[in-house]
């Protein structure tokens, strides 16, 4: 099941901020304090997603509007025992198709380097220069929705 929200849904927003936690922070190292930013905290137009099994969330993305025609994909998460059978495949699916859905006619985002192969095989093209971000090596991508 794919739930799709807004910052207002709390409850939903604390589901994908402790998945969020677990994989950036947890995991990864990434300081709490540049995980959760202005598009969990302000951006009313940012959008949220989820995905369950039965009533598990599993899976978290989002993403939110950087100009004219145009997302950025990101903070996509999978619990590790979910990870490799689909649910990150189905999220960004599933985020493309709303940014589609309100018209958006490109999606970038910023891949971390191991998973570029991910991106790419979902149609994605690199575009500019590898940067560090939150310590992590990044590959700005970016494809075209329609």
């Amino acid at each position: 099941m794919v739930e799709v929200f807004d910052i207002s849904d709390s409850q939903r927003m604390d589901e994908a901020l402790a998945i969020r936690l677990r994989v950036f922070v947890d995991e990864q190292g990434v300081p709490l304090e540049l995980e959760i930013d202005e598009h969990d905290r302000e951006d009313a137009e940012a959008v949220h997603a989820l995905i369950r099994d039965d009533a598990q969330a599993i899976a978290t993305g989002r993403y939110y509007v950087v100009g004219a025609g145009c997302v950025q994909i990101g903070r996509m998460a999978v619990l590790p025992a979910w990870r490799g059978r689909g649910a990150g495949k189905h999220l960004l699916e599933l985020l493309e198709a709303e940014a589609r859905r309100h018209g958006f006619a490109e999606a970038q985002l910023d891949a971390q380097v191991q998973a570029t192969h991910f991106y790419r095989k979902a149609g994605y093209a690199d575009f500019g220069e590898e940067h560090l971000d939150a310590g992590i090596l990044h590959q700005p991508m970016r494809k075209a929705l329609f």
